[in-house]
């Protein structure tokens, strides 16, 4: 089942090609330990052993590598185009919205399902806030992927946590709405 990687794969992809990112840097290092959230940790028992012993979806020669269900070029043909609509609803998106966000994030208290909830209601929130003629679950995973990036931009060392995060809200979200599309 690609479902993870999949939302892992089209994230990746809209942050690295959003222009006025501020943590590309800590981006790649992301990618380049493996530590992407989608590649291990919590996300492993999503992640289906393959024959050789290696898990699908693992890091390959130091790129990203997708099981044979995500086609990369598709991804980031989408991620390319999702970031430009979130360029325009970029300036749409308060600081008070983002500043909120950082201070979940940043609160070690809270549980990953209350983080993923708390991002829902902000990404809920703007949907409604936004005026426009878009379906409504493209303008959601636009919002929460912008969403990833501002907060992102504002403290970079938040960087796994939001992206782990980000990743669990679109797949219990909008999982069957990225299928669709790629």
């Amino acid at each position: 089942d690609g479902s993870v990687q999949m939302e892992c794969a089209l994230l990746y992809s809209f942050l690295e090609v959003s222009p006025d990112c501020k943590f590309k840097e800590q981006l790649h290092i992301l990618q380049s330990q493996g530590i992407m959230p989608c590649l291990r940790g919590s996300y492993d028992a999503e992640l289906e052993l393959q024959t050789d012993g290696n898990r699908s979806g693992h890091l390959q020669n130091g790129e990203l590598g997708y099981g044979p269900e995500v086609d990369e070029e598709v991804v980031r043909i989408i991620a390319a185009q999702l970031a430009e609509i979130g360029d325009q609803f970029d300036k749409e998106i308060k600081a008070r919205v983002v500043n909120d966000l950082v201070q979940h994030f940043l609160n070690e208290n809270l549980s990953r399902e209350e983080i993923t909830r708390r991002m829902s209601e902000a990404v809920e929130g703007l949907a409604r806030a936004i005026p426009s003629d878009m379906e409504r679950e493209k303008a959601m995973l636009v919002l929460a992927m912008v969403l990833t990036k501002k907060i992102a931009n504002t403290m970079p060392s938040l960087l796994q946590r939001v992206f782990s995060t980000t990743v669990n809200y679109i797949s219990q979200h909008l999982h069957n709405y990225i299928v669709r599309m790629v």
